[in-house]
């Protein structure tokens, strides 16, 4: 006769079985949090399929569903080169890396880095720089970096006719292996990031490149409107409590308001605003200007660019950048899946004991006079305080932007990621894309995260399943 348990006894079972009862500091859940499926609050969208992440704000009206739309056909269709019948969509180029939005954030999700041997980069870019010296404290305050001189602060792999490319991305990997406790080993594998055909001549002996693939869409408004009291508030840069977390936030150049401020988007937090960034992946992905951005991203070594026909002045009117600006604004958080699963609760209980929430803040809740109506007062669950952290040589760039260091990454938000393969096909994470799936990512945890991994290493295969099912619920 098959028997079946209530759900708080299952649960029981397997924490008992997974040894959640051994940690006195975590806490321990036995069923869902109030509203804790609702990871973007009333905006909150409940598709699981390809188009999980391309949905609007729930709580948006039928109107305002009609902005969306439209910010959604910029972002979706191809730019043109100039001049073009299609007066709104041309002055691609000259230089660029794709000519669409959508090309590298793909189903509005996760970039990739090419495959092994591919010279197309399509959703992956590489950041160029060099060493500031003395006299470049200015250029270092508004841009966080030195750009490389001949190939500026991006590789562009394309370019229109008549005009040469910068260059052609290369990945290659090797690999290592680490072990559980258990015995149980995964491989893990390293980038080596190349620059072949060079079309300008060489680079500085110095240049600095970090390899980027594009990182979900979904939730952004939602974490625009945190307050920046709320995430200063868990930012531990002396480590003062002794837990070897010591989050920083990163202080960048606003370029509408013409100071520096809170940073917060970006691999590195190096942008301040979703319309600044928007502005400068037009400039920099597409050669595309804006008012923020009145420039084509060319270099004086660059004559064929800088002598390029342009599609308007600015090519993207401060109108169309509004309606990018709403669109990416509104793109909404899937809810959680399975969150009274037994499975999926022992999993979050390994995931505090781990220590994981230190970083992977889960919640907060967004400032009363967000930029747009629907976003404000939502209690959000991203997993992410949008501070920096060190993660140690292994993942370190060793290219720093404003103040973050060459070994320091904003905590990525979680939410989402288990409907990555949905959306998008692979399982790849990390700025890089190096890891595989979610365990590979977690093993490439160090620095600030090394005691957590640490743990995580010792968790039997029940365990990991567990963890795996919690993250994966996200």
């Amino acid at each position: 006769m098959l028997v079946t348990l209530p759900q708080s006894f299952a649960l029981l079972a397997i924490g008992l079985s997974l040894g959640l009862s051994g940690c006195d500091q975590a806490p321990q859940f036995t069923q869902a949090e109030p509203g804790e499926s609702l990871s973007g609050g009333s905006a909150t969208v409940f598709k699981t399929d390809h188009n999980a992440f391309s949905l609007p704000s729930a709580n948006l009206s039928p109107l305002r569903r009609l902005d969306f739309s439209v910010g959604n056909s910029f972002f979706r269709n191809p730019w043109v080169i100039a001049p073009a019948t299609t007066i709104a969509r041309d002055g691609l180029g000259p230089l660029f890396n794709t000519n669409a939005c959508q090309n590298c954030h793909i189903k509005d999700g996760r970039g990739h880095p090419p495959a092994p041997g591919a010279v197309t980069a399509t959703s992956m870019l590489v950041r160029l720089s060099i060493s500031p010296t003395a006299d470049q404290a200015a250029i270092i305050e508004r841009m966080g970096v030195v750009p490389e001189p001949t190939y500026g602060g991006q590789l562009q792999d394309m370019a229109n006719p008549g005009v040469a490319p910068e260059g052609k991305v290369r990945m290659s990997y090797s690999h290592e292996q680490v072990s559980f406790e258990d015995g149980f080993t995964v491989e893990l594998r390293k980038p080596s990031l190349q620059i072949t055909q060079l079309g300008y001549g060489p680079m500085h002996p110095d240049t600095m490149m970090s390899a980027r693939v594009a990182p979900p869409m979904i939730g952004l408004g939602l974490l625009e409107a945190i307050a920046d009291d709320d995430i200063l508030a868990n930012a531990d840069p002396d480590d003062a409590n002794g837990d070897g977390i010591s989050g920083r936030a990163n202080q960048v150049w606003d370029d509408v308001q013409g100071k520096t401020v809170l940073g917060r988007f970006g691999w590195k937090a190096g942008q301040p605003s979703l319309n600044q960034q928007n502005a400068h992946a037009f400039a920099g992905d597409m050669g595309l200007t804006t008012s923020l951005l009145p420039r084509d991203d060319c270099t004086v070594a660059q004559q064929d660019c800088l002598d390029a026909v342009n599609g308007g002045e600015p090519e993207i009117t401060d109108k169309l950048l509004g309606s990018i600006l709403f669109y990416s604004r509104n793109l909404a958080v899937p809810a959680r899946r399975d969150v009274d699963s037994a499975e999926v609760l022992a999993g979050k209980n390994l995931f505090f004991q781990a220590g994981c929430q230190a970083c992977h803040t889960p919640a907060f809740t967004t400032r009363s006079d967000a930029a747009e109506a629907e976003l404000a007062n939502q209690s959000i669950r991203p997993y992410s305080d949008l501070l920096l952290h060190d993660m140690g040589p292994g993942l370190a760039d060793n290219r720093p932007e404003f103040l973050a260091s060459g070994s320091e990454w904003r905590t990525p938000p979680l939410w989402g990621i288990g409907l990555t393969e949905a959306v998008n096909g692979h399982t790849q994470f990390l700025h890089d894309g190096r890891a595989r799936n979610l365990l590979e990512a977690i093993l490439w945890h160090d620095g600030e995260a090394a005691d957590a991994k640490q743990h995580v290493l010792t968790f039997s295969a029940g365990e990991r399943d567990a963890l795996l099912a919690f993250l994966n619920s996200l």
